[in-house]
């Protein structure tokens, strides 16, 4: 039973974007770090994102029977009922809440109920209806390094602006290569997501316009100084890498075989990226 409870929060997400989440928090310390202060960011946040999950997993439970990778999920298989979810969510919510309010500020805590909202609330109802619901769902994914890094500046600034754009770019095509590889699964399922609606080919278009997007966007944040010549480098490198493989699709025919590579590489990009932002004011 343990275990449900556990799947039910979607540890998969949780801990992706603690990774992101540390990076932000990484940034913003510029190598003096508050140990306690990260863990209870880090602690706070993933409570708040299980929450998410858990509230998404209650209203997305027709949708998870349809598909193969979601059937089997506790709520589609009456594992937990509907209100030990319910009351499991509100927990988790209250605990992550009292967390970030108590030891980091009401501004990290503020973003990081935002993210909530964006992603049971509006992406909750953006996916049943909207071929823009990817974007939307965005929103709620570029949230982690932001709460990271304002839990330690206490302010909304460039850096973060920067840092919640370039996660949405990251984002984009991470979800259109898993919708293109899936894409029978959200059919079945009647979500209208952007490779279904709009087909394959301007699917893999938007993949390579939302790269360059990403290598712009990190590339900003070295000109306006805030990191160094270490971490453009890096993720020029690996940012340019995944630009010619997003290129070389555009010319290929074997659609899901390319996506997975896309979506795998991602990845490693935002492991590099989460990776670089946390050593990159120190070096060089």
């Amino acid at each position: 039973m343990i275990k449900a409870y556990y799947t039910l929060t979607k540890p998969g997400i949780i801990y992706g974007n603690a990774l992101t989440a540390a990076g932000g928090f990484f940034l913003a310390s510029r190598g003096i770090i508050d140990f306690r202060l990260f863990i209870a960011m880090l602690f706070g946040l993933s409570c708040i994102i299980g929450s998410a999950c858990v509230f998404n997993n209650l209203l997305d439970r027709d949708i998870d029977a349809k598909m193969n990778r979601t059937k089997n999920r506790p709520l589609v298989t009456k594992i937990i009922s509907v209100p030990h979810a319910f009351i499991f969510a509100i927990i988790l919510s209250i605990l992550g809440s009292s967390i970030l309010g108590f030891y980091t500020n009401l501004l990290t805590l503020f973003i990081a109920l935002l993210g909530l909202f964006f992603y049971v609330v509006v992406y909750g109802i953006a996916k049943r209806r909207t071929v823009h619901s990817t974007i939307i769902g965005c929103i709620s994914g570029a949230i982690p390094p932001v709460v990271g890094y304002c839990s330690v500046t206490n302010q909304f600034d460039l850096v973060a602006f920067l840092l919640f754009a370039i996660l949405i770019f990251w984002q984009m095509p991470h979800f259109y290569a898993i919708g293109i590889f899936r894409r029978e699964e959200y059919k079945a399922a009647g979500l209208p997501i952007w490779p279904l609606v709009k087909g394959m080919e301007d699917a893999k278009q938007k993949i390579v316009i939302y790269v360059v997007g990403f290598l712009v966007s990190v590339s900003l944040l070295a000109a306006f100084h805030f990191v160094g010549y270490v971490y453009l480098s890096v993720m020029l490198l690996i940012g340019f890498i995944w630009l010619v493989k997003g290129l070389r699709g555009l010319q290929l025919q074997k659609d899901i075989a390319w996506a997975r590579s896309m979506f795998f590489f991602s990845l490693i990009v935002i492991t590099a990226f989460s990776v670089m932002i946390s050593v990159g004011p120190i070096l060089p």
